[in-house]
């Protein structure tokens, strides 16, 4: 495979990768963000991002503070953060050969059940940028009372990648 392919798609989109997470002050965060384990890349829980790494508005609850439009753009976001924290661990987005599991939640209002419609906003991209057979993926899609910080969505996963980060 030709190297920064996967780039090459994002820019063509018009997209940019946000910074690293800004975290609020007095907040630690006592973890990696992807860790990498053999062939695989753990990706820790992500919420959508400005450029700058700052969270990303609208916050709140899906249902009631913002429709499903706005989280379906929210979980876009949470893919181009998760992409730019794969590409700080990995050096290359195309090291990546396989989306295996993604795990996506939604801050739900109560009665709100449309969760899968916005976690496609993830899937949806993962797909156009990584392909249809790279960024194919298992996914789970649930509804969470709260999330941290009042972000409208959280996304988790695994991705399968070649050649090892020595």
């Amino acid at each position: 495979m030709a190297t920064h392919v996967v780039e090459s798609r994002l820019s063509a989109l018009g997209l940019v990768l946000p910074a690293a997470l800004q975290a609020p002050p007095g907040l630690a965060l006592p973890f990696a963000m992807v860790r990498i384990v053999g062939t695989r890349a753990i990706v820790s829980g992500h919420g959508p991002q400005n450029a700058d790494g700052s969270f990303a508005e609208p916050l709140g609850k899906v249902g009631s503070d913002l429709t499903v439009e706005q989280g379906y753009v929210a979980a876009r976001l949470t893919a181009l953060s998760i992409f730019a924290s794969l590409k700080r661990a990995l050096g290359d987005l195309d090291r990546v050969v396989a989306w295996t599991r993604v795990f996506g939640m939604v801050n739900s209002a109560p009665g709100f059940v449309r969760q899968p419609s916005v976690i496609n906003g993830f899937s949806d991209l993962v797909i156009e940028v990584f392909g249809p057979v790279i960024g194919a993926h298992a996914r789970s899609a649930v509804g969470l009372y709260e999330l941290p910080f009042e972000i409208p969505v959280e996304i988790e996963g695994e991705v399968e990648i070649s050649g090892l980060n020595l």
